[in-house]
């Protein structure tokens, strides 16, 4: 028994010490750093060093729900992340099976490849081209599609009303491609027989696409969401902060936790109260992903993460 362990284990060494690095690198990036987890319950005295600090308990926590943005700024987290999984899939799953009806491969490399550029361009960029449609002053918008139809130009970053549906339009622009990709794999691995079989029976496109594809693709849209929805408490830091160029004007529909967290660092200059906050995202984000999976494992085992 002994001599069939080690000889598994000699099969398979030149696997483990592939791994050997990208394990190292996992447990020092994310692991090791948990230990820092204790920084959320104590007041930092940098003099003092981390383990010395005094304890406070819960009381970092409570700058989060007794300040009056709390409501503001927990409304616009889930509601926008909300609203971004719906229409990530809605859109996604209909450009994947898109892509897969073009039948000219070059056409399709090309389309894949248009649709992947904006998830590799920084946020940083992408603010810029942003202020670049939205300026008021040199923006491509107010100079020449407004003038084009003689109307007014807008203050683009001192009306809030906009602004829903700007962050909404960029992060399904910069986001779709990677998710588009990942349903189009999917949707490539269907068997073709189904198709042939469905085409026997007099189905037309939309009926292959709602009783042949979707029920195929149903498992990898159940992952992606539950991926979605482990960090619904999160938001996109990049999104939320640089692409309105933090103006205090649009806070009310821009303002998220980690915005909030990160304001409230530069300007009070508090890391415990940060660390906080950091903290009670993971618990929240950790409760709410296990209860989905939770409820679809109530539903269709098969389709649950775990």
């Amino acid at each position: 028994m002994k001599k069939s362990k080690f000889e598994r284990f000699r099969r398979f060494l030149p696997l483990y010490i592939m791994f050997l690095p990208a394990g190292i690198y996992f447990f020092i990036n994310n692991y090791l750093p948990m230990g820092g987890l204790v920084i959320a319950f104590k007041k930092i005295n940098f003099n003092l060093g981390i383990w010395k600090s005094p304890w406070v308990g819960l009381k970092n926590f409570e700058y989060l729900f007794k300040t009056s943005d709390a409501w503001i700024i927990t409304r616009n987290t889930l509601f926008y992340n909300v609203l971004f999984i719906a229409l990530n899939t809605v859109v996604c799953v209909a450009l994947a099976i898109l892509l897969n009806e073009i039948r000219n491969k070059m056409a399709k490399n090309l389309l894949q490849s248009i649709l992947m550029l904006p998830y590799l361009i920084s946020m940083v960029i992408i603010s810029y081209l942003v202020y670049g449609f939205l300026s008021g002053e040199s923006g491509f918008i107010n100079n020449t599609v407004l003038k084009a139809f003689d109307m007014e130009k807008i203050s683009w970053y001192a009306q809030e009303k906009y602004w829903p549906f700007i962050l909404t339009f960029v992060q399904l622009w910069k986001n779709c491609g990677y998710l588009s990709i990942v349903y189009f794999s999917a949707v490539v691995g269907i068997d073709p027989t189904y198709y042939e079989a469905a085409a026997l029976d007099g189905a037309t496109k939309w009926q292959q696409i709602r009783h042949v594809v979707l029920p195929e693709l149903t498992s990898v849209i159940t992952i992606m969401v539950l991926l979605g929805v482990s960090k619904i408490f999160y938001s996109d830091f990049g999104l939320f902060y640089q692409v309105p160029m933090n103006a205090g004007a649009l806070y009310n529909v821009t303002n998220t936790i980690d915005v909030y967290v990160y304001n409230a660092l530069l300007s009070v200059g508090n890391i415990s109260m940060s660390s906080a906050a950091g903290f009670y995202q993971s618990v929240v984000g950790f409760a709410v992903v296990i209860l989905a999976n939770w409820m679809v494992k109530r539903r269709n085992p098969d389709n649950a993460l775990f």
